[in-house]
């Protein structure tokens, strides 16, 4: 009996470095993402994914999408298009240089 489980201790050990390493990191990415785009309010300013910059102007709850107003006029997106890190960055202060 020892036997079986011992030549299955390599694969188990190797699914538990997956997970910690691939998925749990994954499943937290994906989980702040979604906190993200549910927390899109008027007037934030974002960039989507393809890198388009612009204002938020309307959020339409139905269908998950938003109108986004840019230099060249009004734009509707999907909420999931929108990059949280470069959105994120765009907002961040800006810290003086020493």
């Amino acid at each position: 009996m020892g036997e079986g489980i011992g030549q299955f201790m390599p694969f188990i050990l190797m699914f538990v470095v997956v997970y910690f390493f691939m998925i749990a990191p994954q499943m937290k990415r994906a989980k702040k993402e979604k906190k993200f785009a549910a927390e899109l309010k008027k007037g934030d300013k974002i960039i989507t994914k393809s890198g388009l910059h612009g204002k938020v102007l309307e959020l339409n709850d139905k269908d998950g999408s938003c109108v986004i107003e840019t230099m060249s006029g009004k734009v509707k997106y999907e909420r999931s298009a929108i990059s949280m890190e470069m959105s994120m960055k765009l907002n961040a202060p800006v810290q003086a240089k020493k």
